[in-house]
């Protein structure tokens, strides 16, 4: 609560403030142009080190068989072990980004693959979800990208393991995916 004395200071402060302000006369001005400091160079090699080479990430020599519409997939790198694969399988680890890779052409799911998972390095993520589809829509029925999926992942060194998910996560029409966390240097 204010006091009398506080309102007739307001005031006083107030009035004051008005008598200096009496000469003030405003600026003129066409535009305002903001100082805006130039962004750091950043060195061309340094640059082209940082960033992958994403179009030649994946080796399509490397086909395994082709894999079913039904057909499980699993992979599990050498170290992985069995309890934490269990929990990926299970659908335990709570997923952190998911890629849907749902009626792409091979060639833009690739870009998009490598993209994912270089994203998801930069991030520090650790679980995530992949939708490749059953292949139900594909030429003879073929699930074509499920095969490729499969055998990408496999070549991807930050990859540690895989399987399909659980039916309520998309069973066998998506994985999970187990990733390799960036140093933070």
């Amino acid at each position: 609560m204010k006091k009398p004395s506080d309102a007739i200071t307001d005031m006083n402060d107030m009035a004051l403030f008005r008598q200096e302000m009496d000469e003030v006369k405003p600026i003129k001005q066409d535009g305002f142009i903001p100082k805006v400091a130039a962004p750091e160079p950043i060195a061309k090699f340094k640059l082209q080190r940082d960033t992958p080479a994403i179009d030649s990430v994946y080796s399509e020599e490397f086909e395994p068989r082709t894999i079913g519409n039904e057909e499980s997939l699993s992979f599990r790198r050498s170290g992985i072990q069995q309890r934490l694969f269990g929990q990926l399988r299970r659908g335990e680890l709570s997923l952190e980004a998911e890629l849907d890779l749902h009626g792409m052409t091979i060639a833009i799911a690739h870009q998009q693959l490598a993209e994912f998972i270089y994203d998801c390095r930069q991030d520090r993520l650790r679980c995530v979800r992949i939708i490749h589809g059953k292949g139900w829509g594909s030429k003879g029925n073929k699930p074509v990208l499920k095969t490729k999926l499969n055998s990408w992942l496999q070549q991807e060194d930050n990859v540690l393991a895989f399987c399909s998910t659980p039916i309520e996560d998309g069973g066998t029409g998506a994985v999970y995916v187990l990733l390799r966390r960036k140093d933070k240097s």
